[in-house]
């Protein structure tokens, strides 16, 4: 993992070189790290929209089935089968970030500031920001969560709490960790709304 955090702090040396900023270089960095996830993420996307789609014949299953957990399981795995949809797919990206998250993590603790650290309302984006980043973080959170099917009542819960917890921790390590994640899910909050452009012209051409 070291080598990741040497190559997040030349990164960030680097793009701090270009913009004279920790912050904006922290935000690039994050943009180039989701580029590169992109193709994982696009295929979670589509997956997630796929699951959307299949959401009223997974409901008729369950009324149908609702006495027989072993066959709705069954049926529910054949549909998705059917429909090549990996439900697991959702957990990639997220599991994909996190050797990024704790690199950014380390490499914020290691960075050599050059010159004020501080970044708009931020003072020092080395230490913690303890209430509009962290609500952002928690917001941003919230917002891609609802996009990614957190009206299911099975996602719900973790819908609501997981944003909360999110927030929290973001008041407890460096400002520049919880711009990262605000950038991050507004990166991904803008694929999904494109990605979802698509079908939501074809539902209108459909209409017509």
């Amino acid at each position: 993992m070291g080598w990741l955090v040497q190559i997040v702090l030349d990164s960030l040396g680097y793009l701090y070189g270009l913009t004279g900023s920790y912050g904006v270089a922290i935000m690039l960095l994050t943009v180039a790290i989701r580029f590169a996830m992109l193709p994982f993420s696009i295929s979670q996307t589509r997956s997630r929209l796929k699951m959307q789609e299949l959401q009223p014949e997974l409901n008729a299953l369950r009324e149908k089935y609702k006495k027989d957990k072993e066959r709705l399981n069954q049926e529910t795995m054949e549909l998705w089968k059917r429909h090549k949809v990996n439900p697991l797919s959702g957990c990639l990206v997220a599991l994909l970030q996190l050797p990024f998250l704790f690199a950014v993590f380390r490499a914020l603790q290691q960075v050599d500031y050059q010159a004020s650290a501080g970044f708009l309302w931020v003072e020092n984006l080395a230490l913690p920001d303890p209430w509009l980043l962290p609500l952002l973080a928690g917001i941003t959170t919230f917002w891609q969560s609802r996009l990614m099917g957190g009206s299911d009542p099975s996602q719900r819960a973790m819908t609501y709490m997981f944003p909360v917890l999110i927030a929290w921790i973001s008041r407890q390590f460096p400002s520049g960790l919880a711009l990262y994640w605000v950038t991050s899910n507004l990166f991904a909050v803008a694929e999904q709304y494109v990605m979802a452009l698509p079908r939501g012209r074809q539902g209108g051409e459909g209409a017509r």
